[in-house]
């Protein structure tokens, strides 16, 4: 059965002729969102930084992937836009960063129309119908030129970096001249799953801005806030890929837009059973996450694993039942899978032979840690 909406429908922007790397398949890019869930310390921060005079030119939203951080880049670059002047009246008295979708500066930055306002991302390459692997130094130096340019409409010039991690050296030293001599009244906004890879000297010129994941409660009310599908979902449904989803909207979306729950439930038997490896269904899973349409259940993979590595070693930790040298084998895997990964989406190199080599690392640290 439909549900209402969990929020006023929002004007959707014009859609562009070549998909945005900073968009998670159909569901509304970051811009389009008008609601921010779970991260109202974060936005205070943010608020009481520009109205007292002392906001950072440069900062880092760090944090999970899909837990709101472009949300409220989005969002506090439309803040800015439509109240320029620190001392107004609507910023003095105001309590959060929201804007009216009908003001005219969020219309303009729905369709990607506000002269001010840049993204620097990962852009659509035209001639293998893919999106280049980082953010190119070419791209950077677009955005640079509107900075040494006035500002249009005389107020903020804000360009938001989604994200980070796809900077290249050339790309984040090219931003970085910029960063050190700033122009007045610019702000780069960097979207970041893993701050400590940002060049270091961008991180030493820069405010960091961690946000923590979500309740399993806020991930529920923004999945079904979206819109579209997620209206008519079952609430339970919602509320068990909520529950798995490690504080990351986005990874309850993975779920619910697959067999993702049970895929989950498949991958849960198998790490269990570690040290003991069922290599006919290890090598089962490896090959239907690694079909071309199976992105979305590749990616909850990755997530699951992360997940179930990063709690058996926090908890541990917590509980006392291991030693260091019991913690540092499951450390070592997580460590290998991150880079790994990183360089088979990059390379787009077999996805069947890391999940296989994983389990093997796995089942090898299983062993040690015993």
């Amino acid at each position: 059965m439909s549900r209402a909406p969990a929020r006023t429908p929002r004007p959707r922007g014009i859609v562009e002729a070549s998909p945005e790397s900073d968009r998670f398949e159909e569901a509304p890019h970051p811009r389009e969102n008008f609601e921010l869930f779970g991260h109202s310390g974060a936005e205070l921060t943010l608020l009481e930084a520009y109205r007292e005079g002392r906001l950072a030119q440069s900062w880092i939203i760090g944090g999970r992937e899909g837990i709101g951080k472009a949300t409220l880049a989005w969002r506090f670059a439309r803040f800015l836009l439509a109240h320029p002047d620190p001392q107004s009246a609507d910023v003095c008295e105001a309590s959060n960063l929201f804007v009216s979708p009908d003001h005219p500066v969020a219309r303009r930055i729905l369709s990607m129309a506000h002269s001010d306002l840049s993204v620097l991302r990962r852009e659509w390459n035209q001639e293998n119908k893919r999106h280049y692997t980082e953010i190119r130094v070419d791209d950077a130096r677009n955005v640079m030129s509107r900075f040494q340019q006035a500002a249009a409409e005389g107020g903020w010039r804000i360009a938001i970096v989604d994200c980070a991690e796809d900077l290249n050296r050339a790309t984040a030293n090219a931003l970085l001249k910029l960063i050190e001599e700033p122009p007045p009244r610019s702000l780069f906004l960097f979207v970041s799953h893993r701050p400590a890879q940002i060049l270091a000297t961008i991180r030493s010129r820069s405010r960091l801005l961690t946000l923590s994941p979500l309740s399993e409660g806020d991930v529920a009310k923004a999945v079904a806030g979206l819109g579209g599908e997620w209206w008519e979902m079952d609430p339970g449904e919602i509320r068990a890929a909520a529950g798995r989803s490690g504080g990351s909207v986005r990874d309850a979306l993975r779920l619910l837009g697959s067999d993702g729950l049970k895929l989950m439930g498949q991958i849960d038997q198998l790490l269990e059973g570690l040290p003991n490896v069922d290599w006919k269904k290890v090598l089962q899973l490896a090959e239907n996450v690694s079909k071309r349409d199976a992105t979305a259940d590749y990616e909850a993979a990755q997530a699951a694993i992360y997940d179930w590595i990063g709690a058996r070693v926090r908890v541990s930790a917590e509980q006392g039942g291991m030693r260091g040298s019991q913690l540092a084998p499951y450390a070592e895997v997580w460590e290998k899978f991150a880079r790994s990964a990183h360089e088979t989406d990059t390379y787009n190199l077999d996805r069947r032979a890391l999940i296989l080599s994983l389990f093997t690392d796995l089942a090898a640290a299983a062993r040690r840690a015993a």
